[in-house]
């Protein structure tokens, strides 16, 4: 089959979620005999940048705005594809939902990964929110499968739009990266951190893991830093408040973003990983901290125990309090941490592979011309 991915910022994978899962997804099928083409943004992969991993790149413009980035790119990356005469196009994200309808009219079969309940987040204003209410709206309209990756998500749109979704999980791949230049560079032990990553947005509640820290002694008392991996590029007051109360509080680190070997070096070796979301579907920082063994501790939000289930340990929603009293627990039990650190790699490699993720996209891609 030929297959497009579009709607993420591109592969090699270097900002979030949507872009590992095209690398890992669109790599895979590669090596199962598919021709595949990944839609990248010019200010996110370089323009002579024509191939990864066995993917054929195609970098287009964009306009570099929160609210017009991601649906300006899908809007040239549609209609470069319609005389390509792909057999499938996979869109990536509830607001290209509108898109849809074009990519069918050039005869592919079209399937929209809804991604998460977007207009929950605390970073889009009301013309940001009501857009994404729309295309949830608009999405079981049109002529495309809807997949999504958590079934809270699924739940949603069964119930509040009458809709039916295909329920794929996200995937990671377990393993562990041993201590290294990372650790040395940053000047951290194996065992010995507490580490938090995502995006420095509000929703995803940086700030409250910084309190907890503080509330919970911070280096002083638990004799371990905080490593913060992340950045946002539009979120920047929110950014700047971030760093105002880390540069005041002993043993907070920021890292900026960080892809690749140095994030799973981070990840494998942490003493705990904090995961503080609360919105979204499947977060793949969550699934990707499991495959590596690490021991968690999540909001207690129905998304993460979903995902998490027994394999982790939660602190009550919105609560410093409770986060700060969860650390103080665990790094004072190290044998509970290593248990669950198994636990969490046992349940990714049984619920959460990229190999699975991928037998599941595959037998949908070729599901949908048995039908009619």
């Amino acid at each position: 089959m030929r297959i497009a991915i579009v709607g993420t910022r591109g592969v090699p994978a270097r900002y979030g979620g949507f872009e590992t899962f095209a690398e890992e997804l669109g790599s895979r099928l590669v090596e199962r005999g598919h021709r595949v083409t990944v839609y990248a943004r010019s200010h996110a992969v370089p323009s002579g940048v024509t191939e990864y991993r066995g993917m054929a790149i195609r970098v287009l413009p964009t306009v570099r705005h929160k609210y017009f980035d991601t649906v300006v790119h899908t809007a040239f990356s549609v209609m470069d594809l319609v005389p390509r005469r792909f057999d499938v196009v996979l869109i990536c994200n509830a607001a290209n939902a509108p898109f849809a309808l074009i990519a069918a009219l050039s005869g592919a079969k079209v399937v929209l990964n809804v991604d998460g309940l977007e207009w929950q987040r605390k970073k889009w204003g009301i013309v940001g929110r009501t857009y994404y209410r729309l295309c949830s709206w608009l999405a079981p309209r049109l002529p495309a499968v809807l997949v999504s990756d958590a079934r809270v998500v699924a739940d949603f749109y069964r119930t509040r739009r009458g809709s039916r979704t295909v329920y794929i999980p996200y995937g990671a791949s377990p393993s562990i990266t041993l201590p290294g230049n990372t650790l040395d560079q940053l000047g951290l032990s194996p065992d010995g951190y507490l580490l938090y990553v995502s995006r420095l947005e509000p929703e995803n509640n940086a700030d409250l893991v910084l309190e907890a820290y503080r509330a919970a002694g911070g280096k002083l008392r638990l004799q371990v830093p905080l490593v913060i991996v992340g950045d946002a590029p539009y979120a920047t007051d929110y950014k700047a408040s971030l760093q105002a109360i880390a540069a005041e509080t002993p043993g907070v680190i920021m890292t900026g973003y960080l892809f690749g070997e140095a994030y799973a070096e981070l990840q494998s070796n942490c003493a705990l990983y904090i995961q503080a979301t609360e919105v979204g579907g499947t977060h793949p920082a969550l699934v990707e901290a499991m495959a590596r063994a690490a021991c968690i501790v999540a909001q207690d939000v129905p998304e993460h125990r979903e995902v998490l289930a027994d394999a982790g340990v939660y602190f009550d929603r919105a609560s410093a309090t409770s986060l700060a009293g969860r650390l103080k627990e665990l790094l004072s039990d190290p044998e509970r941490r290593r248990e669950l650190g198994r636990r969490a790699q046992r349940r990714a490699t049984d619920e959460y592979s990229w190999d699975h993720v991928t037998d599941e996209y595959e037998t949908l891609f070729a599901g949908m011309f048995l039908r009619r």
